[in-house]
């Protein structure tokens, strides 16, 4: 659930980096953190256990690290207890490299023991600082070069913001296996792991693509593919909600605040997919032919939305008289599914980001399935990989006990199994 926030432009940095923070309070932390370069101060980092407050005290809501170039992240704890020493950005031997990092380097007990043995010193008890200090062992002047040797060495899932003192007018971003976004400015580009912490500051978004590497300067961002450094055009996407929706609006918490939002999610879901009375889902490319031959339908979930997966199996088999099975997304990978090029595979995601779910379609596009994602997040790896996609158009949802994502996903169950079962025949028109 960590967060991470990076801001290269002309403003003060910290101040930026601090309210994006902010926005991804919601995920849950134990330590945050900044890392700001100035031309006179250097690479300045500031981390500390606790809460937001306690960073924003010490740094003086961030003027006491002026700059303007930085990375900002909020911390939950996997390698080492929740402390300062432990709290991100990372840094190298030397300090001039820092690194924040959301995910596990499933091989840093390897890497450890490499460095330790060229005379590597670590601080921390993390696997980020591996990488920081990793950076430095490649770094010859280059860090893009550098960055493009250390990723052919880790292994595992990571979003990466890194910045380096001898290279201040660049960011690097890097992302495998956990969401990273870049934001578009004028005379500014961020990137953070979450679209609400830079809507405020721009709406203009990409997302990147595992195994990308970007590179953000004041003036624009370039994107390259790894492992050939081969540049990527990026599509834009527009973020067309409010930064109210993002706040609680008045409401003691953004669980109340979003259950109050449940109907007029539902109505921005379901009423523009009615037409004279009849399902039109003029997304989906599925025809009647194509259904009649499916064998079965599976549907691929986690934690809630697997939830709205076992009430759909009931109503699509009740509608449309097709087998239907549901799996847990972090077990469809090990139980050798019975899947097959006849079968139609429902995924279902809020984020469209979560690692087991993906990690389960790229299994059921591997074994020949046609992939329908139901998703919120508009650009989303799960939906960019899909062959079709229904969005929920819930907003954003920021609490973790789920509400409006609930309830717009079992509508879309709705109008799936309404529209499928008129194709089918399997209902009549009344």
């Amino acid at each position: 659930m960590c967060g991470i926030v990076g801001f290269i432009g002309r403003e003060q940095a910290a101040p930026i980096l601090m309210e994006g923070l902010s926005r991804l309070e919601y995920r849950g932390y134990d330590s945050a953190g900044l890392a700001v370069y100035d031309r006179e101060k250097g690479l300045q980092v500031v981390k500390a256990k606790g809460r937001l407050q306690v960073l924003r005290d010490l740094t003086d809501g961030g003027a006491k690290v002026p700059g303007t170039m930085g990375l900002g992240h909020t911390r939950w704890a996997t390698h080492g207890a929740p402390n300062d020493e432990n709290a991100h950005p990372q840094v190298s031997q030397s300090g001039r490299i820092a690194v924040v990092h959301n995910g596990i380097i499933e091989n840093y007990g390897e890497l450890k023991s490499f460095l330790e043995a060229k005379g590597v010193v670590f601080t921390s008890e993390t696997d980020t600082e591996v990488v920081a200090q990793l950076l430095e062992f490649y770094y010859a002047g280059d860090l893009l070069d550098a960055v493009f040797k250390v990723l052919h060495r880790i292994e595992g899932a990571y979003a990466l913001g890194i910045v380096c003192a001898d290279e201040p007018d660049k960011l690097i971003a890097v992302r495998k296996d956990s969401p990273l976004i870049l934001g578009y400015g004028e005379g500014f580009q961020m990137l953070a792991s979450d679209v609400t912490a830079v809507i405020q500051y721009t709406r203009e978004v990409c997302y990147l693509e595992d195994g990308e590497i970007a590179v953000l300067t004041r003036d624009g961002i370039r994107v390259f593919n790894h492992p050939y450094l081969q540049p990527v055009e990026k599509e834009k996407h527009h973020v067309d909600w409010e930064v109210s929706a993002a706040e609680k609006g008045g409401y003691e918490h953004f669980m109340a605040k979003e259950i109050m939002e449940q109907p007029k999610a539902f109505r921005d879901t379901v009423f523009p997919r009615i037409q004279d009375g009849r399902v039109v889902l003029d997304d989906l490319n599925l025809d009647g032919d194509y259904l009649r031959e499916t064998d079965k339908i599976y549907i691929i979930a986690c934690g809630s939305s697997y939830h709205v997966g076992m009430v759909a199996k009931y109503i699509l088999e009740k509608l449309l008289r097709k087998p239907v099975e549901v799996s847990l997304a972090s077990e469809f990978r090990y139980c050798d599914p019975l899947v097959t090029e006849k079968t139609l595979c429902i995924v279902i995601s809020q984020s469209g980001e979560t690692i087991d779910t993906l990690a389960a379609l790229r299994e059921a596009k591997r074994l020949g399935a046609r992939i329908l994602s139901i998703v919120n997040v508009v650009g989303s790896s799960i939906a960019r990989e899909s062959d079709d996609v229904l969005y929920t158009w819930a907003g954003p949802e920021i609490a973790v006990a789920t509400t409006k994502a609930y309830s717009t996903q079992l509508a879309v169950i709705y109008l799936i199994a309404l529209r499928f079962a008129e194709l089918l025949g399997t209902i009549s028109g009344e």
